[in-house]
């Protein structure tokens, strides 16, 4: 049976491994794309957007509901994707365990 000294210690230790796992990805980043990629948007592991992509042809005026509406989704699937890096990531440090939905605090 494990000490509760022990128990402390290897709590420490996943933290660490956890916010250095969480910087790295912070890093990284992931594009999603609309509108068969007409509209791209590059996020962060934070979630921060770092670029928006249009392509000129959807420079309409009398469409500029469609293009937000690309907007939108090509933000929705980069999160997804940013999410799911987050994800996988922290996978590494748990060993594949579910902590049950914890989101993680960026």
């Amino acid at each position: 049976m494990m000490n509760i000294q022990g128990l402390m210690k290897q709590a420490q230790m996943m933290q660490k491994r956890m916010e250095e796992t969480q910087g790295k990805l912070s890093l990284q980043e992931v594009e999603g794309a609309s509108g068969a990629g007409l509209v791209k948007v590059t996020v962060n592991g934070k979630f921060e957007t770092k670029k928006i992509n249009i392509d000129k042809s959807l420079l309409v005026p009398e469409e500029i509901d469609v293009l937000e509406d690309l907007i939108v989704a090509a933000m929705n699937d980069a999160h997804n994707k940013a999410e799911k890096l987050m994800e996988d990531g922290m996978k590494e440090v748990t060993g594949g365990l579910n902590l049950g939905g914890l989101k993680l605090p960026f």
